[in-house]
């Protein structure tokens, strides 16, 4: 337990910050305030995975995919309640669009590549495959990237978008609740708080997961604010612009639990579950982040608003949307190998390169953005259409079919030629 008692000792400084009230700098308040986030991130992914003993595998991942991206949650949803507080003309408008895209772009975009390329660095395994059940996830997370285009013909993400979208989630859940677990010979348990927890009785378990979560929920809600508060004043002190700091710095922290929760399944041989966690965290933030983002504007504004999204928030939406698309094109084989990971990250890098690039040229910056969605676009349609049968079968499996009904060769037949790398 002595992680547990480091993860603690690490929420202390901000605790004792937001008691009496200390904001010393910009810079300081950042730091405390994110490790505080880190940490109480670490703590809910602790108690989530302790819990995999009682719930079925499906429902399990999606619960720790869910869980530990709490601090990402808390940290957008105050920009949103703030945007509403502060009319719809506010800086703090585009805050909560650009941090809902940046967290949900760095992990297509960087955290699926990561579990990869750790994947293959362990075992020398040129691809990550999924189990035949995992076409649920992959079906689920198409329908949610396909209403984004909605909500991006529309211009806004309204109240409406957050019953469709929590419905979506809801479905989600709902068809993984009884997943089988998947039979891996090679597993193994990683040593840690999560394994110390399993060998306590019922009772004390059920104590201490219960005790993690109120602990970490309730350090995640003191630390937020001043957290996405000192986010922008740090993007001030150092003169970097505020709305790409928020868009890639605040979810680098924020997302950091439940990467590692991904990287530790890699670490246990269970890269499946790792990868199938990453896309359940995936689905969670393009549905009840987004959809809620609306619902916390409405509570700041004391009335029913939506999240207006202007020329700049539409085509970073639509960036966003024409990623998850290209991403999903990538798994219709229910694999992900080490070609297609390098084609997600070095996209991702791209972008990145030309967000900061062009950080004071609006136009440019808009112009960019949808070139890029194109690029997206043009290549998930070419894959799309080259594995028009395997989207057909997991779309059976996903809305239709009984989960796990896919024959695991009927979607293993062939190899992308993007994934035809030498071992």
């Amino acid at each position: 337990m002595i992680l547990v008692a480091i993860a603690l000792l690490a929420t202390l400084p901000a605790v004792l910050f937001r008691l009496i009230g200390l904001r010393p700098s910009p810079i300081l308040d950042a730091a405390v305030f994110g490790l505080a986030i880190l940490a109480a991130g670490f703590l809910l992914s602790w108690g989530a995975e302790a819990a995999e003993q009682y719930i079925s595998q499906g429902l399990i991942l999606a619960a720790v995919a869910l869980v530990t991206v709490l601090p990402e949650y808390a940290v957008d949803l105050y920009y949103a309640y703030q945007a509403g507080r502060a009319g719809p003309e506010s800086q703090y408008v585009h805050y909560a669009a650009a941090n809902m895209t940046g967290a949900n772009r760095l992990l297509v975009g960087l955290a699926w590549p990561l579990i990869v390329l750790l994947h293959w660095l362990k075992d020398r395994h040129r691809s990550i495959d999924l189990a035949p059940a995992n076409a649920v996830e992959v079906g689920f997370l198409l329908l949610a990237s396909l209403y984004a285009f909605v909500i991006l013909f529309k211009g806004s993400i309204s109240l409406l978008d957050f019953a469709a979208l929590v419905a979506i989630f809801g479905a989600y859940v709902w068809r993984v609740r009884k997943l089988p677990k998947t039979d891996n010979p090679d597993e193994k348990e990683e040593p840690g708080p999560a394994a110390a927890l399993n060998k306590l009785s019922s009772r004390a378990q059920w104590t201490a997961m219960g005790g993690l979560v109120l602990v970490a929920c309730a350090v995640i809600l003191a630390a937020a604010e001043p957290f996405a508060e000192a986010m922008v004043g740090t993007g001030r002190a150092f003169g970097i612009n505020e709305f790409l700091l928020i868009q890639w710095l605040a979810p680098l922290a924020s997302e950091a639990p439940a990467v590692s929760v991904a990287v530790l399944f890699v670490l246990a041989n269970r890269a499946g579950n790792g990868l199938t966690a990453m896309i359940s965290d995936k689905i969670n933030q393009w549905t009840l982040l987004v959809g809620m983002l609306p619902l916390a504007l409405s509570f700041g504004a004391g009335a029913v608003s939506a999240l207006p999204l202007d020329a700049r928030q539409s085509e970073e939406f639509f960036l966003t949307a024409a990623q998850s698309m290209f991403g999903l094109a990538l798994l219709l084989r229910l694999r992900l190998g080490v070609g297609s990971a390098l084609a997600l990250v070095g996209m991702f890098a791209v972008q990145v390169a030309l967000a900061f690039i062009f950080r004071n040229d609006e136009a440019r910056t808009i112009a960019t953005l949808t070139w890029l969605a194109w690029a997206y676009l043009v290549l998930a349609g070419v894959l799309f259409l080259v594995n028009a049968r395997q989207l057909a079968t997991i779309l059976r499996t996903a809305f239709v079919s009984p989960s796990g009904a896919i024959g695991a060769a009927s979607l293993s037949d062939s190899t992308p030629a993007v994934d035809r790398l030498p071992r």
